[in-house]
C-alpha cells in the first residue's frame, strides 16, 4: 500500500485536500459531493455562500426551495437540500462542532451515520477532513484503482476495504488525507472508466495495463 502512495505522491505532489475554510464547510461539501464532480460542488457552495453565511442556522433559515435552487449545480438538488437540512438540524442539536468533537471516533462515526442521507463515505470524509480522525475514506476511485492493481478483488464491502487500508497503513491522519486525495486525482486523470495506461505512474506495477482496453475497462466494478 505504501509503495503505491509513494508512486502517486512522486507523480502528483501534495494535493492540499480538502478545500474548505471551516470544518462545517467540509461537512457541507461531503454531502454535496455525493454522485457528482467536485467542480459542481464548488459552484454550489459559491452560490449558497452568496445567499447566506455557511453556518447551520443560516442554512436552516433558507426556505427549502431556495436552498435547493442555490445548490442546483451539485445535482439531485432537492434530495441534497433535504439532507443538508437534516444534517444542520442534528448538528445543532448535538451542540455543533464543539459538541461532536469530544466523542471518540467510533461513537462520532455512529452519530454521523445516524443522520438522514449520511452514508459511510460521507461520514468518513467528515471524520478525516473535518475532525482529523484516522479513518480511511473509500470511494469509487479507490475500488477501481486497487482492483486494477490486483490488490482488491473488486467485490469487497466498504468496511472490509476501509479496515484493510487502516490495518496496512496504521493510524495516520496526514497520510490518509494525502493518500485519498492522490487516489482521487489518479482516478480522475488516468485510471478512468476507460483507463489511460500510457504514461500512468502505476503502469509498471499494474497487471491490468497489459490487458486489452475493453477488458481493462471492465475491471472497474
Amino acid at each position: 500500500m505504501l509503495s503505491v502512495f509513494r508512486a502517486l505522491h512522486a507523480a502528483y505532489g501534495p494535493q492540499h485536500w480538502w478545500p474548505a475554510e471551516t470544518p462545517f464547510e467540509v461537512m457541507l461539501g461531503a454531502i454535496l459531493t455525493q454522485n457528482t464532480a467536485w467542480t459542481n460542488v464548488e459552484r454550489a457552495i459559491a452560490r449558497l455562500a452568496g445567499q447566506v453565511p455557511l453556518e447551520p442556522t443560516a442554512i436552516l433559515g433558507l426556505a427549502a426551495d431556495a436552498l435547493a435552487e442555490a445548490i442546483r449545480p451539485a445535482g439531485y438538488f432537492n434530495v441534497k437540500a433535504a439532507r443538508l437540512r437534516a444534517f444542520c438540524r442534528d448538528y445543532l442539536a448535538d451542540g455543533g462542532y464543539e459538541g461532536l468533537v469530544g466523542l471518540d471516533t467510533h461513537d462520532l462515526r455512529q452519530r454521523l451515520l445516524a443522520i438522514h442521507g449520511i452514508g459511510p463515505e460521507s461520514a468518513d470524509d467528515m471524520l478525516l477532513y473535518a475532525f482529523d480522525r484516522p479513518v480511511f475514506v473509500v470511494d469509487a476511485y479507490t475500488r477501481r484503482v486497487f482492483t486494477r492493481l490486483g490488490l482488491l478483488a473488486g467485490d469487497e464491502g466498504y468496511e472490509r476495504i476501509r479496515h484493510g487500508f487502516e490495518a496496512a497503513l496504521g493510524p495516520d491522519v496526514p497520510l490518509y488525507n494525502e493518500y485519498h486525495a492522490l487516489i482521487v486525482r489518479h482516478g480522475k486523470d488516468w485510471c478512468r472508466t476507460r483507463p489511460r495506461c500510457d504514461g500512468c505512474c502505476l503502469r509498471e506495477r499494474c497487471p491490468s495495463a497489459a490487458l486489452p482496453e475493453g477488458v481493462c475497462s471492465g475491471v472497474s466494478r
